[in-house]
């Protein structure tokens, strides 16, 4: 392709590399430049890619995009933003594939996942789509599950995946849309038919610096989209309302005010129902197999998200009916006796909230819950949950959760300060294997015990590295050792 091409939408400001000039890829990493790539020197926040042109030119890079002007007679192009250029530039590569498929972007932070997975499973089932999904927990080309690194991956990475999907026959892409993927550029030039708010709470502070920022950068999804739909209880939904681009429809369970609300909600330990109310003529029984008011919501964004798209309500609904539970999001695993374990992948202050709550509402015994924090992420909020964990459980274990390269036991330190005051018993125990197994040798007849944090992740980082470690794994070896124990 050549490079004229490429800078088709891009606004640039200096060029001393000829248009006509053929380009045989894309990169953005200099160690992985082969001959005639073409070199994006992206600023990040580790390292600046202006310090490697000189390494990506000795490669066989035809020409550079960057941001500063690089040494003599080295072929360039500048411009204003390098990270913004490279979504543009990706999305002439590939073909522009995402607009060739019906996109429907979630954000949030909580909630994106099931939400995005639920809507595949809608489309699926009522439309007979093929579809594409981009998370947290996997990428999926239609049953195929791929692995991913990144709740949304690097603008080349994404429209890369897009041309595969497209290729393999997806008419819709349903994608969880991060803040970190906003704010940097990386779904730049992606229009979206529906974009779906579900909450917003404490969370990534640490990149974001405030509330209002990070609200800011979640808001920019509707400013790419067709449709909007919000969640109206959300105490940042007037935000987001008043900064789109485009009409919203609003949810709600606890009001009436919402174009799409619930009534008569019910819960139980494995599903909730509700009645759904859309104007004056659309009501439809909910049944999903996913326990807690917050399945509740999640359940609303789907459907409206359907009807956005022009499906009937109803059949959207009775796609719920068959959906099923998401690896990590109150994932029931199973016992040697009459109590619970339940691993989800509760890891911000309101989200321990919410399952805390949930199960409280239907708890035969104590509700235990076994948390951490991660190391070199928001340390605000270790206080926060501890107090929250406090107030609404009965027994609290503090352990370790991905403390990357921080002490572990500093940020157990953290967590406790928020539980000063209270009364509920707690136990630290930095070993997050023995605190699961502290966790079930000490449980009681009807417990809950809630394993929060890990979710679908198989491993904890320790300084830089991944370890493998699957809750599901130690829970079954804890288990099968009790069992020979009793038995000699």
């Amino acid at each position: 392709m050549k490079l004229k091409e490429l800078l088709r939408d891009i606004d640039v400001l200096e060029q001393s590399a000829g248009g006509e000039l053929e380009i045989t890829g894309i990169c953005y990493d200099s160690r992985l430049v082969r001959p005639g790539n073409l070199f994006v020197a992206i600023v990040g926040f580790e390292t600046d890619g202006h310090k490697y042109i000189d390494s990506a030119m000795e490669k066989g890079a035809s020409a550079v995009v960057c941001q500063s002007r690089p040494g003599d007679g080295i072929p360039f192009v500048r411009v204003g933003n390098s990270r913004l250029a490279l979504a543009h530039m990706s999305r002439a590569w590939f073909g522009d594939p995402a607009s060739k498929m019906t996109m429907i972007g979630v954000t949030g932070t909580n909630g994106k996942t099931t939400t995005t997975l639920l809507i595949k499973h809608m489309l699926e089932t009522v439309c007979g789509a093929k579809v594409g999904l981009i998370g947290t927990n996997s990428n999926m080309i239609g049953s195929e599950e791929l692995h991913t690194e990144r709740t949304t991956p690097e603008s080349f990475e994404l429209h890369q995946l897009f041309r595969q999907m497209l290729d393999a026959g997806c008419t819709h892409v349903v994608m969880e849309v991060s803040s970190h993927s906003l704010e940097l550029d990386r779904v730049a030039g992606i229009h979206y038919a529906v974009g779906v708010f579900t909450n917003l709470t404490q969370d990534h502070l640490d990149f974001h610096g405030t509330m209002e920022n990070y609200a800011e950068a979640k808001s920019l999804l509707f400013s790419q989209c067709s449709r909007g739909v919000v969640n109206l209880d959300d105490k940042w939904a007037k935000f987001m309302i008043e900064r789109a681009k485009c009409p919203i429809m609003t949810i709600s369970v606890d009001s009436t005010e919402g174009d799409l609300i619930a009534r008569d909600l019910r819960t139980a330990p494995d599903s909730v129902k509700f009645v759904a109310l859309y104007g004056d003529d659309g009501l439809a029984r909910v049944s999903m197999p996913i326990p807690g008011k917050f399945s509740a919501y999640n359940a609303l964004c789907v459907i409206a998200a359907g009807i956005c798209l022009g499906l009937p309500m109803d059949e959207c609904v009775a796609s719920l009916r068959t959906a099923h539970g998401v690896k990590g999001r109150v994932e029931v695993v199973p016992t040697d006796g009459d109590y619970t374990i339940l691993i989800d992948y509760a890891h911000t202050p309101d989200a321990l909230e919410n399952v805390l709550r949930s199960m409280k509402e239907i708890a035969p015994g104590r509700v235990v819950v076994l948390f951490g924090c991660g190391g070199d992420r928001d340390k605000t909020k270790r206080p926060i949950m501890g107090a929250i964990a406090a107030k609404l459980a009965d027994f609290v274990i503090v352990t370790s959760d991905n403390p990357r390269t921080e002490d572990p036991n500093e940020i157990i330190k953290e967590i406790v300060s928020g539980m000063k005051g209270t009364h509920t018993p707690h136990a630290v125990i930095e070993n997050r294997p023995k605190a699961i197994a502290y966790a079930i040798d000490n449980h009681m007849a009807g417990d809950i015990i809630i394993l929060a944090g890990k979710g679908h992740e198989d491993y904890q980082i320790i300084g830089r590295e991944k370890h493998h470690m699957d809750e599901r794994e130690i829970v079954a070896e804890h288990l099968k050792a009790r069992a020979e124990k009793k038995e000699k």
